[in-house]
């Protein structure tokens, strides 16, 4: 099991970046794949390992027809 699981939806989804604005954009074009990446955040509810659930800031990369990627926690909200 990760660091946490995601229940639910990602509420409140605004864009970080796109395209020459992430600093990763090379790396995410050779692991994953060309394709129209994008940063995110969004609020969810996860579920840590000790089985704890906290609302959490979330970040990630997406690209169409790839998916969400390497999704982040980057703060508790609450």
């Amino acid at each position: 099991m990760s660091e946490f699981e995601v229940i639910g939806e990602i509420g409140a989804v605004e864009l970080i970046a796109r395209g020459l604005g992430i600093r990763d954009i090379a790396r995410l074009n050779r692991q994953y794949g060309k394709g129209k990446w994008r940063k995110l955040k969004g609020y969810a509810r996860i579920r840590l390992r000790t089985g704890r659930v906290r609302m959490a800031e979330l970040h990630w990369y997406e690209a169409h027809g790839i998916g969400r990627r390497e999704i982040k926690r980057k703060r508790y909200v609450e």
